[in-house]
Parts: structure tokens; C-alpha cells; sequence
């Protein structure tokens, strides 16, 4: 680990460790109860069409009561309506939550979008089965509703951790911190499988029950802010080296950036209260839309997210339907995926924090990417093989997309346009996840779709375009940062 990381991590106290954890975890286990409808999707295929060799109901049952569609396809097609039903609906509440996680208590916010959740999901997957309540209109309405409880956690999350931890080291924290993600997906495949043997509404019971009781801890536990126990924004023994390193705080989306906390943080007299200075106010949406940086990221995340949560919510349908491994045995198998995103995004973040840049590191991985998805597509029928491939495509897809949802939004929600008068975190990282939403919402119906016409063969096509095109998108701000990178270089060597 270099120096610089070194450093910075010793200078943490156990609220920062608090802090990480708690959001840490209230991802985890949101994404293990979203994760588990993708780990069921084969038991649900199964539950809501006719099928002799189905072996879900017990023989007093009839297929009357519980029929929605005619074939498995119907069934794949809905089920892709859902994924996307639940994106679109989860991206218009992105753009909500991170306003109003800008205007009000973000632990009053992350609580009610963790406990609401989990209650919707409970109804959704474990409700409706006890009672044997199949209606698609009450899936879809419960599904919108859930997208728009869920939205309301990542842009807390991500705005807590941008409080603790300021610019030094940032692509490495929140490069392990944003492995919370893989480790819910990981997390709901283990528990998915687990008890998926019992009937698929009992997977929902036990995540629901775990995000709901995380949602409690948070509300009682979580401090948002230093300043809720006394401490500066940013650690003075971090702030310390921008007076003899003025390069090493500045954000990477500009070179003539300062730190917004650091110059909210000086702004404040020595002696005078924290109260007696006004808080930082929050930023309208159309002004953090505009701000340098966010839309070109906005919309890389968009085909970024969208080949990311293709595999999030198809890879263990694909393992099953294209293999014809048993569904636990898929399940357990696409944990690779997210073991090699939680290393890529690590990786990724330490590389980043090491050049000062973010756009040339993830370039970088988006390019090697568009390779691993032609090898994993050809995967043989050989489960090793298929899990290397699968954590190899995991680390360069996942690895950029946690940097672009995590730490390249906190450079941008507090960069030099900002200063110290305006707060912005909870509304940028809504509006790049929202817009990655919107998206991911699109491609997982047109994937259902590809694959339903053309193949699972035209669907990896489908992914390698638009990994193409998030690498398009951000391609003037790499040539930006590698502009700069130069002139840095040529300068240092006039020097010497």
C-alpha cells in the first residue's frame, strides 16, 4: 500500500470505522434481498406456468389458482419486465432520495428506505406465496413500489462516507467500502441457496428479515457527520499536507480544485461554535446536473450499469438455462462474479489514488473488459473454468463501475465549482446512479428479448457495445487527465 494510504488510514478514529461499517452493511444486506429475486427467477419461472416436470406444488394443488402464463418464455419475458419496472422506478427515485437526502437528516432517510424495503419485498416473495396470491399487477405495483423505497440508500450511504472520509486516499476506501454491493450479492446467493429447498418465498423471509433488523441498527447507530461528535470535517492530520503538497487534495475531476470541506472547514474562526456557522446549503438538481464532469459520467454509468446488473440479474438464469446446472449449484457459481468486482474495485481504487486520476484507470479496465466478455462467452461446459472467466469479467466490469458509483461521485459532489457554500454529495450520486439506472432499467427487458430471438450469444454482443460506449463517453475527460498528467511530468523533469 503506498505511503500516502498508509498515512492516511492510521489517522482514523473508531467513528470513521463505525461509519464505514454501518453503511458498509446496510448495503450488504440491501443487496442481498435485491439479489435474491435473480437467485429464485427458476423457482418463480416454475411456480407461474404449467410444467410437468414442475415438482413445486404438492399433488392436492391445481394449476388453476396459480397459472399467470403459458410458457416459460411468457414468464422470462415478465420477469424481465420486472427487472426493468423496478429500475426505472428505482432511478426516478435516485434523482428524489439525493435531493432530499441534501435537505434532510440521512439517517432518517437511509432507515426508512432499508425498513420499507424489506417490508415490501416480505409481501412481494413471501406474502403472496402463503397466501397464494398470483396477480401480475400486484408484482409490478409492488416491484415499483420497492424500486422507489431502495433508491433512497445509496446516495445516504455514499454521502456518509463522503463526511468521514475526505480526499487523501478516497479511490482506495471507497474502493473497499464499495465491495458492500458484491458482498450482498454474495451474501443473498449463500443464503438464497441455503433454503431455497424449502420453497423460494422462504429466501425473501430470511433477507427481508435481516435488511429490516439493519435498518434499526442504522437508525440508533449511525453518525453522519464528525460533527455530530465533536470532530472537524476532515481530520487536521489529513488536512495537514495541503500546505507543503498543494496537488495532493485537489479533486481529480479539475487540477484548480480545492477541497470544499477543507475551505468549509477553514472558513470557520478557531474559537467561535460550530453552531454559529451556517451549514453548507443544498444544491438545486439542474446545477449539479451541470456541474463539470457529472453528465459524461452519468451516461458511461448508463451502459456500464446496464451490462452490470445484466449479469446481476440473468447470470444465474444463464448458468441454469445455458448449462443446465442445477439452480443452487448456479447460485453458489455466480458469487465469482462479485468476488472478482470486489477485488477489481479495490485494485481499481488504490491504481486511481496512486496516479491522482480516475478516468485513465478506469479506461483501462473497460477496454480489458470488452475481452473478458468474449472469453466468458465461450466459456465450455466446465464449472472451474466458467468460475475464472467469471471472476476475471467480474474484476474489470465491476472494479470501474464501484469507482464511478462511489468515488469518482464524491470527487464530483464536492469539487472547486461547489466550494464551501453549497452541498451537493446525496444529489450528484443520485443523478449518476439514476441516469446508470435508467440505463440498466432499458437493457434488462432487451435482454430477455435478445435472448428469447437471437441467443444468449447476441446478448454477450449486446454487452461488448455498450461497455463501448460507457468507454466513449468519458474518453474527454481521459484525454483531459492524461493532458495534464503530461504537462505534470514535463514539469517535474524542468525541475530537475
Amino acid at each position: 500500500m503506498p505511503p500516502l494510504c498508509c498515512g492516511c488510514l492510521s489517522q482514523y478514529t473508531h467513528h470513521h470505522l463505525v461509519a464505514f461499517l454501518l453503511t458498509f452493511f446496510s448495503y450488504v444486506f440491501l443487496h442481498a434481498s435485491r439479489k435474491t429475486f435473480s437467485n429464485v427467477k427458476v423457482s418463480i419461472s416454475a411456480q407461474w406456468t404449467p410444467s410437468l416436470q414442475n415438482q413445486s406444488l404438492s399433488p392436492d394443488q391445481t394449476w388453476e389458482g396459480n397459472h399467470l402464463f403459458e410458457d416459460e418464455k411468457e414468464a422470462t419475458l415478465f420477469l424481465g419486465a420486472l427487472d426493468s419496472i423496478f429500475l426505472f422506478s428505482y432511478a426516478v427515485g435516485l434523482y428524489l432520495s439525493g435531493v432530499i437526502g441534501d435537505r434532510v437528516n440521512l439517517r432518517y432517510v437511509l432507515c426508512f428506505g432499508l425498513c420499507g424495503s424489506a417490508t415490501v419485498e416480505f409481501v412481494f416473495g413471501t406474502v403472496t406465496e402463503w397466501l397464494h396470491l398470483y396477480n401480475a399487477y400486484l408484482y409490478c405495483g409492488l416491484w415499483v413500489l420497492n424500486g422507489l423505497l431502495q433508491s433512497a440508500v445509496w446516495p445516504c450511504v455514499v454521502a456518509v462516507m463522503a463526511n468521514w472520509f475526505g480526499k487523501t486516499g478516497r479511490g482506495f476506501v471507497f474502493g473497499l467500502w464499495s465491495a458492500c454491493a458484491s458482498v450482498g450479492n454474495i451474501l443473498g446467493a449463500f443464503l438464497a441457496s441455503m433454503v431455497l429447498k424449502y420453497g423460494y418465498e422462504y429466501a425473501f423471509l430470511v433477507t427481508s428479515v435481516v435488511q429490516f433488523a439493519g435498518g434499526v441498527v442504522v437508525f440508533f447507530g449511525l453518525l453522519t457527520s464528525p460533527k455530530e461528535v465533536g470532530l472537524s470535517l476532515e481530520p487536521e492530520t489529513v488536512l495537514g499536507p495541503v500546505e507543503t503538497d498543494s496537488d495532493s487534495h485537489r479533486p481529480l475531476m479539475s487540477d484548480d480544485e480545492d477541497d470544499k470541506v477543507e475551505v468549509y472547514a477553514r472558513s470557520q474562526s478557531p474559537g467561535a461554535p460550530a453552531a454559529a456557522v451556517a451549514p453548507p446549503r443544498a444544491i438545486g438538481f439542474c446545477q449539479a446536473f451541470l456541474l463539470p464532469g457529472v453528465l459524461p459520467y452519468s451516461l458511461s454509468y448508463a451502459c456500464l450499469k446496464l451490462v452490470n446488473y445484466a449479469f446481476f440479474f440473468w447470470l444465474p438464469f444463464y448458468l441454469n438455462n445455458n448449462y443446465g446446472w442445477k439452480e443452487a449449484e448456479a447460485d453458489r457459481l455466480s458469487v465469482w462474479y462479485d468476488v472478482g468486482g470486489i477485488v477489481g474495485g479495490t485494485v481499481l481504487g488504490l491504481v486511481s489514488d496512486c496516479m491522482g486520476k480516475r478516468a485513465p484507470a478506469v479506461t483501462a479496465s473497460l477496454v480489458l473488459a470488452m475481452g473478458a466478455l468474449v472469453g466468458y462467452s465461450r466459456s465450455p461446459n466446465d464449472q472451474a473454468v466458467n468460475a475464472a472467466l467469471l471472476a476475471a469479467t467480474g474484476f474489470f466490469i465491476g472494479g470501474p463501475s464501484s469507482m464511478i458509483s462511489s468515488a469518482i461521485s464524491a470527487d464530483l459532489g464536492r469539487q472547486e465549482a461547489l466550494r464551501g457554500s453549497q452541498e451537493a454529495l446525496a444529489t450528484v450520486t443520485g443523478i449518476v446512479d439514476g441516469t446508470g439506472s435508467i440505463g440498466a432499467a432499458g437493457g434488462q427487458y432487451l435482454v430477455s428479448l435478445i435472448e428469447a430471438k437471437l441467443g444468449w450469444m447476441c446478448v454477450f454482443y449486446f454487452f461488448i457495445v455498450m461497455t463501448a460506449g460507457s468507454i466513449f463517453f468519458i474518453v474527454p475527460l481521459l484525454v483531459k487527465e492524461l493532458r495534464v498528467m503530461w504537462h505534470e511530468r514535463q514539469a517535474l523533469r524542468h525541475q530537475l
